[in-house]
């Protein structure tokens, strides 16, 4: 079980040759959602899980190095956003020995799970909602470890450090791996479609869905993570993105752009539409500036299930900024 070919294509397991491994979770189509296998010493941890129907690829990839799901030590939750929580609660029926990590806002929303899923009816409707997601599945609390900031985790001879990362949602922490000099980053990083790569290098951009967007404190994540002088960064969506340090400051010159789009549509009648037309333009300005040869629409197609929800979360942020 391996890679083949480019992004392109259908990836299986992706081996980055330092204990870390990624493969595309399937969810909604392909290159949207990599999960990604970290191995010490025989054990194993998952960071985040897509959504109920991830088993089949998450066991593949265990069997591919060897592993059952007895060496399950960990699934680590970035965040509860159900793109990244959504198969938690399989993960953890199926892995016996596993305790799932997630930051203490959110460990009350895997162990009960009923106002997380009205939630996302709320928002997707309710046949959506439970064709994307199905019914999740309550985590015992006493499976469950808040990690509060500088939360360290053993696996084998690695050590986990778990770091509070708001910005994107206040739920959200990063994993720095100290072995691989990496960042499990979720989405306070910035989300990097890889069909938009450009002899290697990647476009990547901010993310501000759904309503707890924050921009001043999304910069101060971006800026901890790369104190640590990562070597690489570990997106969800997707996968592996190097040099970090410079992609930092593209995501950072980015986040300014979303700021300066939702100021400008605060005098416009239809706010959410007037920011949405905004990042539509910073988007495909910035791909075509990196040499992208994709036509406009195909760029849109990719980002579809984005552009909404960033400019709902940016005019969700714009509204709390007004004191009246």
């Amino acid at each position: 079980l391996s890679g083949r070919g480019g992004w392109g294509e259908s990836l299986l397991l992706i081996d980055y040759h330092n204990g870390i491994h990624a493969f595309d979770a399937g969810y909604v189509r392909p290159l949207l959602a990599a999960i990604h296998l970290i191995e010490s010493d025989g054990r194993a941890a998952f960071v985040d899980t897509a959504n109920f129907e991830v088993m089949p690829q998450a066991l593949a990839a265990l069997e591919a190095r060897g592993l059952g799901p007895e060496s399950v030590d960990y699934v680590i939750l970035t965040h509860i956003h159900l793109d990244h929580a959504g198969g938690a609660g399989v993960m953890m029926q199926a892995f016996p020995n596993a305790k799932l990590v997630v930051h203490p806002r959110g460990a009350r929303h895997m162990s009960e799970p009923s106002k997380l899923m009205a939630g996302v009816e709320g928002v997707y409707g309710k046949e959506r909602a439970r064709r994307l997601y199905g019914s999740l599945i309550p985590i015992p609390a006493g499976r469950i470890i808040e990690a509060h900031d500088n939360t360290l985790l053993k696996l084998g001879s690695r050590e986990l450090l778990c770091i509070d990362a708001p910005g994107h949602a206040k739920h959200h922490i990063a994993i720095v791996d100290r072995q691989s000099s990496g960042i499990f980053t979720g989405d306070t990083f910035g989300i990097s479609y890889r069909e938009l790569d450009v002899d290697g290098r990647p476009l990547i951009m901010p993310s501000s869905t759904p309503i707890q967007f924050d921009p001043d404190e999304m910069r101060a994540s971006i800026e901890r993570m790369l104190s640590f002088n990562p070597d690489a960064v570990y997106l969800t969506h997707f996968s592996r993105l190097a040099p970090p340090a410079e992609l930092g400051r593209e995501v950072l010159h980015l986040l300014d752009r979303y700021v300066e789009i939702a100021l400008a549509a605060s005098a416009e009648d239809d706010k959410n539409a007037a920011i949405h037309d905004g990042l539509k333009h910073l988007l495909l300005d910035a791909a075509h500036a990196r040499g992208c040869r994709l036509t406009n629409q195909e760029i849109l197609d990719i980002w579809h299930l984005d552009l909404e929800p960033n400019a709902q979360g940016l005019a969700y942020w714009l509204e709390a900024q007004d004191p009246g």
